[in-house]
């Protein structure tokens, strides 16, 4: 699954000493495209820049983006959880790790509210489903999300593929058991042992470890990041704007600075006739 539209973060991203800078996010209270001026020629290099070399050259061409998945929804995403690790999980843990996730998504969709025609005032985020290897090792037996057990790929467990829209981008759900509202737009996949991130129109995958260990923080930086590149923006390994640190510039920052809010705003901004706006 990881084949398309995959960023791979460099495990140093891990480490617990990424630099933490204390950048303030300008409000989005504005009603076009306006980044302060110290901002607008980097903005213009790095949009030049994922034009010419984003999947191979067919930045627009390309149809599943996060944004994509959410418009598709009509304002929402739908996500199951890859529980890779022999780990249990607790209902309470399982609640938990809803929550975090759903912190993170928000933290980048508030930055689009009241910004350049963005529609929505909240992008609900509805977990549908767990994927684990042994039923036993989820510790809770309430319905209130799908369980999928010992189905493999990528030797991992993962929810079933007739109810992923990496599967159906056409968004025929016809043979999902839960019928089209169970389906899942988005993979969050917990790995044992796994150092640094991953993360495309698939999902976003991170350590396992790492995550749990994480729940109750404000900026999960590993996952932010990665959620940045299910969304579509790039990775800073070979070049970067000269704008000191920011969170998609892995290891320069662990939260989401005034630089990554306005790259993702200009995705929305090259985007949003795509959906009508």
């Amino acid at each position: 699954m990881v084949s398309r539209h995959m960023r791979r973060s460099r495990p140093v991203l891990a480490l617990a000493f990424v630099v933490s800078l204390a950048l303030t996010v300008t409000s989005c209270a504005s009603s076009g495209w306006n980044p302060p001026s110290n901002l607008a020629a980097p903005l213009d290099e790095v949009w030049r820049h994922q034009e010419s070399t984003y999947n191979n050259g067919n930045l627009y061409g390309f149809r599943n983006y996060g944004w994509d998945q959410l418009f598709a929804n009509g304002g929402s995403i739908n996500y199951c959880v890859r529980w890779d690790s022999s780990a249990h999980v607790t209902a309470a843990q399982r609640d938990a790790v809803h929550a975090a996730l759903k912190r993170q998504v928000k933290k980048w969709m508030d930055l689009l509210v009241g910004h350049n025609g963005w529609p929505y005032a909240e992008v609900p985020v509805n977990v549908v489903g767990w994927a684990v290897r042994d039923r036993a090792q989820l510790e809770w037996t309430d319905t209130s999300v799908d369980v999928y057990v010992n189905d493999i790929r990528e030797n991992a467990p993962q929810c079933a593929e007739p109810c992923g829209r990496f599967f159906h981008q056409n968004g025929n759900y016809a043979n999902c058991p839960g019928g089209a509202s169970r389906h899942y737009d988005q993979s969050l996949w917990l790995t044992s042992g796994f150092g640094g991130g991953a993360g495309g129109d698939w999902g976003q995958r991170i350590g396992s470890e790492y995550f749990m260990g994480a729940l109750a923080q404000s900026d999960i930086h590993i996952l932010l990041h990665e959620l940045g590149h299910t969304y579509g923006l790039d990775d800073f390994y070979d070049w970067s704007p000269d704008v000191g640190g920011f969170l998609m510039k892995a290891g320069s920052a662990s939260r989401i600075t005034e630089f990554d809010a306005w790259m993702f705003r200009d995705w929305w901004r090259h985007l949003k006739s795509r959906y009508g706006y």
